[in-house]
This record gives C-alpha cells, structure tokens and sequence, in this order.
C-alpha cells in the first residue's frame, strides 16, 4: 500500500491534566502516516483522485487548536478519525508528541494505528 507522510506539524494547545496545562497553551509535534492507493492520482493527475492531504491537515490543525484534551492518547484517536472520514485512506499512523513534558526528555507521545474498521 502507498503512503503520504506528514511531518512535523507542529501546534499549540491546551493538552494535560495539571493546572498549569490546563491554563497554558503547549507544543504538541504531529506525524502522520496515510496508507492508501495513489494509483489513480498517478494515473489521471487529478485532485478528485487524490487524498487530498491539505484538507485533512486543516481540518486536524482546526481540532487540535481549538481543543482542551487531557490525553495525548485521545488527541491521537480524534486525529486518526478525521483522517479515515477520506474513503481512499485505508489506514493511518499517528504519532503525537509533547516536547519538553517530561524534564530531561526531548518530548514524550503516542504513536497508534487504525483502520477503516476502527471507526
């Protein structure tokens, strides 16, 4: 199976559980993996058969941003979710990050898989 990569979208959100997390927008690093069949795309040339990876992008920066999670892990399902809304995308790979959450580690996150039977 293809895939798009998106990497390093890097957002400011209210995410954790402690006051001051809940006070104090924070980084939060986003890689993304789309498996899906790119086939048409490269075939045709045409955006109606493509993923269309700025739509999701936007669709996840507008989640993220606007949102006040208390998990990274929940953070990551919601954005797996709005990925496979794309019929072609077959399964998706998120990884969501904290820089800096814990003292002397660069960051600390989740990386989860799903698929269209997931959801």
């Amino acid at each position: 199976m293809d895939k798009i990569h998106i990497k390093d979208l890097l957002l400011r959100t209210i995410i954790g559980i402690n006051d001051e997390e809940r006070r104090n927008r924070q980084d939060v690093l986003i890689n993304l993996v789309l498996h899906a069949d790119l086939r048409p795309a490269g075939a045709s040339d045409d955006i109606d058969d493509a993923v269309n990876y700025r739509t999701i992008t936007k669709r996840i920066i507008a989640l993220v941003e606007n949102s006040q999670f208390f998990l990274v892990e929940k953070m990551a399902d919601e954005i797996a979710q709005i990925c496979l809304e794309d019929r072609r995308v077959k399964r998706v790979r998120v990884q969501v990050e904290k820089p800096g959450a814990l003292r002397f580690a660069r960051s600390v996150g989740v990386s989860i898989k799903r698929s269209r039977k997931d959801v």
